[in-house]
């Protein structure tokens, strides 16, 4: 998701459909893109090494159960303009020593690249920013975390190009770019996985092969520089990691030469009048409540028609059968939902209380279908912020949600 710290832009509408369940995820096939615009930009792929099994012994499915929660440092180093451009501080140790300490044991750590390059022309990353970066990932990985780092939004370079005609540039880039980030952070263990991007825009499966291609070059490029990549665990996006686009599109997965070292990715922000809308509009009204044991009686026009317990769980489900069962773990890497602290006496209550038992359902229901759940949190603790953590004092903001969310895990 790409938000700024005070307003909340959504992309993608999640509904709830009838889910084809029956996919075969059959190989793309080749290994390689022949439309891959590889003459563009220079190999950055200039000492690849051997590949080296060391600390990298365990299958994708072995790793996602090692996950017990994660948690997404939003708003921060995909932020552009600059890591603090979106009104958080920089990152820090103290602030991943708070996490830990509160019950996640994975970031996954949301990036930006394209606007920190050296050279455009190019597509030289900046070695100060690939440090930067590199120097979070070690304060997380040194706690004992897992981490995921992917390619954000990032200006919409990849995001809203799933299109023939910009294919060819784009996974040039996708190539340049991840040739560099995979070679720099090349030597840490299993701990640290990489994703190909964030919320690709797929509506239909001329998209979704494009956006296979991307995927496609990620990989590769990645397995080429060599050492501890060789073996990495890596991610994919489904379409607008829409769990009901991903069921009907994403019936094949890019080829990977090493078996069994492939997740895929989802969200969930469902339903969308209670997890992201502030304003009411003429097709509906925003959602302050959700659950069967927190409705409101006496505010009724507010709570949900649609996307509740039962809807939640036949998503889910998809998701395992789909993939799960197949052998290949789902990554719920962003969920959440605003807290709407602009209500007042038992409706903000009660609405608190809604949105700290949805939290709980979520992660609930992702342990019970083998998904692996990631709190998106982008460091707004006022009305209509999603954040848990006070990143300035570093301290608990919201110990409701919070609870919620551990609440899911018993």
């Amino acid at each position: 998701m790409k938000k700024t710290l005070f307003t909340i832009l959504c992309f993608t509408f999640f509904g709830v459909f009838a889910c084809n369940s029956e996919a075969d995820l059959t190989p793309a096939g080749g290994t390689g893109n022949p439309a891959d615009g590889s003459n563009l930009y220079p190999s950055y792929n200039t000492n690849p090494i051997a590949a080296d099994a060391t600390g990298m012994g365990n299958t994708a499915v072995q790793l996602a159960a090692k996950i017990k929660l994660g948690w997404n440092m939003g708003n921060s180093l995909e932020a552009m303009g600059g890591e603090t451009a979106w009104g958080n501080p920089k990152a820090s140790k103290a602030l991943i020593d708070l996490v830990k300490a509160n019950g996640f044991n994975a970031i996954r750590i949301p990036c930006s690249f394209d606007q920190y390059l050296a050279n455009a022309a190019t597509a030289k990353i900046k070695e100060a920013w690939l440090a930067r970066v590199k120097e979070v990932v070690q304060d997380a990985v040194a706690n004992d975390m897992y981490v995921i780092v992917n390619i954000h939004w990032d200006g919409g370079w990849l995001e809203n190009k799933c299109t023939e005609a910009a294919k060819s540039a784009t996974n040039a880039k996708q190539k340049a770019y991840w040739e560099q980030i995979a070679t720099y952070l090349r030597d840490f263990d299993e701990h640290l996985i990489f994703a190909s991007t964030n919320e690709p825009k797929v509506t239909n499966a001329t998209e979704m092969a494009v956006l296979t291609t991307y995927h496609q070059t990620f990989i590769d490029a990645v397995r080429a520089t060599g050492g501890k990549n060789a073996y990495r665990t890596l991610v994919v996006q489904g379409p607008d990691t829409d769990i009901e686009k991903t069921n009907k599109l994403m019936l094949t997965l890019p080829t990977d030469k090493v078996a069994n070292r492939m997740m895929m990715e989802v969200h969930y922000y469902t339903p969308y009048q209670f997890t992201l809308m502030d304003k009411d509009a003429d097709w509906g009204k925003m959602f302050y409540y959700w659950g069967a044991t927190t409705r409101s009686t006496t505010d009724t026009e507010r709570n949900p028609t649609w996307g509740e317990e039962a809807d939640l769980a036949k998503l889910f489900k998809s998701m395992k059968t789909q993939f799960v069962d197949k052998g290949v773990p789902v990554i719920l890497g962003e969920f959440g939902a605003i807290r709407r602290t602009n209500l007042t006496g038992n409706n903000l209550s009660l609405h608190l209380a809604s949105r700290a038992y949805y939290l709980k359902v979520i992660v609930q229901q992702a342990k019970a279908n083998g998904m692996v759940p990631f709190y998106w949190d982008e460091g707004n603790i006022g009305s209509n912020g999603f954040g848990i953590f006070n990143r300035f004092n570093t301290s608990v903001a919201d110990s409701q949600a919070l609870n919620g969310l551990l609440d899911g895990l018993n």
